[in-house]
């Protein structure tokens, strides 16, 4: 795994499991949540254990979204936090024509333009923040506590 790969996980996978207590929230959205948090366990550890060097946690976005719109209201606030940083940083890529896979801050394509380089380190920027690690832990924490499972194998 590389270096940025392993950072990425440890700044997300900690916290992607927040603590769900059950504040008179109907039962069965919780049991529907853990249904997707099973369903999406073994494809989202793939994600994880790939090496995609600059691309990180952007090929998990479609899983984290579908773990947000799931997402009971104890957690529902940190999965927007995790699908909003991704999708930022996914949409200034998207928006310069760049590959996340294949794409080096320290050397950037020519033809990405200033406003460009701007938006995708300000995504970046977004996705290492002290917020998006709180509701990784949060909504990781919540997995084990109310799922009984770990959010990825």
């Amino acid at each position: 795994m590389s270096r940025p790969r392993r950072a990425w996980a440890l700044v997300l996978l900690p916290g992607l499991l927040g603590a769900l207590t059950a504040c008179g929230e109907d039962p069965d959205a919780f049991e529907g949540y853990c249904d997707v948090v099973v369903e999406e366990q073994a494809e989202l550890g793939r994600v994880l254990a790939a090496d995609d060097g600059a691309a990180g946690l952007l090929p998990g976005l479609p899983i984290f979204e579908r773990l947000e719109e799931a997402a009971p209201d104890d957690v529902a606030d940190d999965w927007s936090v995790v699908v909003q940083r991704l999708s930022s940083l996914a949409d200034a890529l998207e928006a310069a024509g760049v590959d996340p896979v294949t794409y080096d801050p320290v050397d950037p394509p020519d033809d990405v333009t200033p406003e460009e380089l701007e938006a995708i380190e300000s995504g970046a920027g977004s996705v290492r923040s002290e917020a998006l690690r709180e509701a990784v832990q949060n909504v990781e924490q919540q997995s084990r506590d109310v799922c009984k499972t770990e959010l990825a194998l």
